[in-house]
């Protein structure tokens, strides 16, 4: 049986000591020239199009927290019912934070992991997490005794290929080896290969073609989603090791279908002393830096959406383009929305455009919106060109390239995938008064009649609709969205009842169980005090018990409570409460007659 799963070599391979010396060797160099390829190919890190920085310069480690057994456990009973936990999960007594180079460390058993997963939502940094290990293991400085190769693998580019091709030959796809260098390296070594996968989300969104097909020879050829599936069961490379990436612990179609045994682990963002570093690597100048991260300081709730790397860096943005009034800029960024408008006007305001901004904006939406409804997140050029607009010019959109077919296709995508959300939500307020109305209610009531809001977590988590929603709320904030709006002097149609239908739909959403933190958030982004009550009215008893809050929705469910005060009976049992968020929570905490927490 060969290393590689069940294939059997045609031709007895050397096993002579000089021939294996010399194979060794050969690696060697193999090798070296492969790390020199990763390192000029990572170590730039192009910030969603705008400017490139050095990686290692910019980088700053997020806050990464490893879940106990028991945690992981339970989340399988409920949502994976296939999988016999004990089995797969290291043992680990309580929640505990993790650094990059410790992910494959053995447990306290002594048992180390095949499959690390790696979750967290949008924005919080997993696929500069997995560039940067790609770049420090290139340059020596992780994994370099552990790992002999490593292979980094986009979900969101391998669902885009349908050409048939071998095991190797999609490795070699990934990367600067060849199928033939990389058999070699894999028969000598395959125990010290480590292979990331970015984005395992979309395995569940674009199932292989076969779903059943399971791959045993690494020279079969198949379509690169049906090969991940082998190795992601460990059919094929099964000595090797995994990393992957997801927006949540993935749905049962892929928990099924990992190796163990498991690790998983959460990336949760920056903590305050991370905020303050990456202030201070963004700014540079020691005085702006400390003037800017100051001012940010005092405001508790945007230091907290500060905590999310992808918010963070548009905050640096945004203030780094308004330093002159930087204190106007921080009172306005209460929402996550609030951001993105903040963000996209500063970044119209400095960019000259070919088009005029409002024709733009919807032919921006009409692409996202499209892409959305498809899952995708790879746009060919002619698809961008037939919506109007030039690729070429646009700054929302990154070129990058896709190898098919041995070239490369250019592709383009939305700075970052929350980017193609916010430009869905502003095409359905940026349309006439029919259209805009039409649009938005079918998007409601695909949220509703759908289930998608009350699925699992990971399924809810991984769908662009709930977010899309959000930030429909957003948009619907006049103070929120009216640099935007006054920018290219739009009244959004129907506000009122727009503002209506959202909260009969939210009222609908939050009575339905598991579905209550949703409602909330968005209540959060609309910041309409009067809505925020009428949705909430007969809320007497709010029960969040088994929800993980972070520190963000701490002051969600604070603005929430302290707009409702008929609110009476709150259960906050096992929200991973800490004295931190408890803190945020305070003054609305002691509004309410009986209280649950732990």
């Amino acid at each position: 049986m060969s290393r590689f799963g069940g294939y059997r070599w045609k031709h007895k391979p050397p096993d002579s000591d000089s021939k294996v010396a010399t194979g060794h060797k050969n690696q060697s160099d193999m090798i070296l020239q492969y790390k020199a390829s990763v390192i000029d190919k990572c170590k730039v890190a192009t910030e969603h199009n705008l400017s490139c920085v050095a990686l290692a310069t910019r980088y700053t480690e997020p806050v990464i927290i490893q879940r106990s057994k028991e945690q992981t456990e339970k989340y399988y009973r409920e949502h994976v019912r296939s999988v016999d936990a004990s089995s797969h999960l290291l043992s680990n007594d309580k929640n505990h934070s993790i650094r990059i180079d410790q992910l494959f460390s053995p447990d306290c058993d002594g048992n180390k992991p095949k499959t690390v997963i790696l979750s967290g939502d949008s924005g919080r940094g997993k696929s500069f997490t997995l560039q940067k290990i790609m770049l420090d293991w290139a340059t020596g400085e992780l994994y370099s005794e552990i790992f002999d190769v490593m292979f980094l693998f986009k979900c969101e580019e391998l669902k885009c290929i349908f050409e048939e091709m071998s095991l190797f030959e999609l490795l070699s796809w990934s990367c600067s080896l060849t199928s033939n260098e990389i058999s070699q390296i894999l028969e000598l070594t395959p125990e010290k290969v480590l292979i990331l996968i970015d984005g395992i989300d979309e395995y569940v969104s674009h199932p292989p073609s076969h779903s059943m097909l399971v791959l045993t020879n690494p020279s079969d050829r198949a379509r690169p989603m049906d090969i991940l599936r082998s190795v992601l069961k460990g059919i094929l490379l099964p000595e090797s090791f995994m990393l992957v990436t997801t927006r949540s612990v993935a749905a049962d179609a892929v928990m099924n279908l990992l190796k163990g045994p498991q690790r998983f682990t959460e990336i949760v963002g920056f903590s305050e002393r991370g905020v303050q570093e990456y202030f201070q690597k963004f700014f540079q100048d020691k005085k702006l830096f400390r003037k800017t991260y100051e001012r940010v300081k005092i405001n508790e709730s945007l230091l907290t959406a500060c905590s999310v790397p992808l918010l963070c860096w548009m905050v640096c943005f945004c203030l780094k383009k308004h330093f002159t009034d930087d204190d106007h800029v921080i009172r306005e960024l209460k929402t996550n929305t609030s951001i993105y408008v903040h963000f996209v006007s500063t970044l119209l305001e400095h960019h000259d455009q070919s088009q005029s901004v409002l024709t733009m904006l919807r032919s921006l939406g009409q692409r996202a919106e499209e892409g959305v409804k498809k899952r995708e997140g790879l746009f060919v050029e002619k698809s961008v060109t037939a919506t109007g607009l030039d690729p070429a010019t646009n700054v929302f959109l990154y070129k990058d390239s896709l190898k098919r077919n041995n070239r490369q296709v250019p592709v383009f995508k939305f700075m970052h995938l929350s980017f193609q959300e916010f430009f869905t939500a502003l095409y359905y307020v940026l349309l006439d008064k029919e259209e805009s109305w039409g649009k938005v209610t079918e998007l409601l009531n695909s949220m509703k009649l759908k289930g998608i809001i009350n699925r699992p977590s990971p399924e809810r988590r991984s769908n662009p609709i709930p977010s899309v929603v959000m930030f429909l709320c957003g948009l619907l904030n006049e103070k929120a969205s009216s640099s935007l709006f006054e920018m290219i002097k739009w009244t959004v149609p129907q506000i009122i009842k727009l503002k209506t239908n959202l909260q009969e739909s939210l009222l609908t959403v939050r009575r339905q169980h598991g579905c209550e933190l949703f409602a909330l958030r968005c209540l959060f982004e609309l910041q309409d005090e009067k809505v925020v009550r009428r949705a909430l009215g007969d809320w007497v008893s709010m029960n969040l018990h088994n929800v993980s809050l972070r520190s963000t929705d701490c002051w969600v469910l604070l603005y929430c409570l302290q707009c409702c005060p008929h609110v009476r009976y709150l259960n906050l049992m096992y929200c991973d409460l800490t004295a931190e968020k408890l803190k945020i929570l305070q003054p609305a905490l002691c509004m309410c007659k009986i209280m649950s927490c732990s």
